[in-house]
């Protein structure tokens, strides 16, 4: 009596390894263990940076002044701000884990040959959807601002926390964040 070798079990403790290690990687960024991919400044340290960066008013002559204040690179109007959603990009891990689950479901229908392309096509079908998921979790919202600066250069800034500019707003942008002028 032969034994037919069970090619699908090795592939199965593989595959479950696989999703054990990317699981536990998502738990870990999710609870704060793992540090975020980007860096914010505090608004305490922006203000700061601001203050000392504006030119300080009656160091010089009226006109001195004037040509400081439309000298400045890095001045201009906000034009408009808006939410905006990005959908987030897939590593795999959705991938993997949709299909790996598809293709257990999809080997339990059928019998034979149909057993297989059940679960051929429930393992495409469990990654496109594991990915999509994926996509869903790690969308992003951020703020678009548009500055229209005072050499007339349109520049687009995004950034994750709420602006404290509105349109018409005259602004500074100081690494890279749009900050108010008094």
């Amino acid at each position: 009596m032969q034994t037919r070798p069970k090619l699908l079990y090795p592939l199965m403790v593989i595959a479950a390894i696989a999703v054990t290690v990317f699981s536990l990687l998502g738990i870990a960024t999710l609870t704060g263990a793992l540090p975020p991919a980007h860096s914010e400044a505090g608004a305490a340290s922006l203000a700061a940076a601001t203050q000392e960066a504006l030119p300080k008013s009656g160091t010089g002559s009226a006109g001195h002044d004037r040509t400081a204040a439309s000298a400045c690179r890095y001045c201009g109007v906000v034009e408009s701000v808006n939410l905006v959603e990005m959908k987030g990009q897939g590593s795999g891990v959705g991938a993997v884990a949709g299909g790996v689950a598809g293709a257990l479901i999809g080997n339990s229908m059928g019998q034979g040959n149909g057993r297989t392309a059940m679960t051929l096509l429930g393992g495409a079908g469990g990654a496109y959807a594991g990915n999509e998921i994926e996509k869903s979790a790690h969308k992003t919202s951020s703020y678009r601002i548009r500055v229209r600066m005072e050499n007339g250069v349109l520049r687009t800034l995004y950034q994750r926390n709420p602006p404290g500019v509105a349109a018409g707003d005259h602004v500074k942008i100081v690494d890279g964040v749009a900050v108010q002028q008094s």
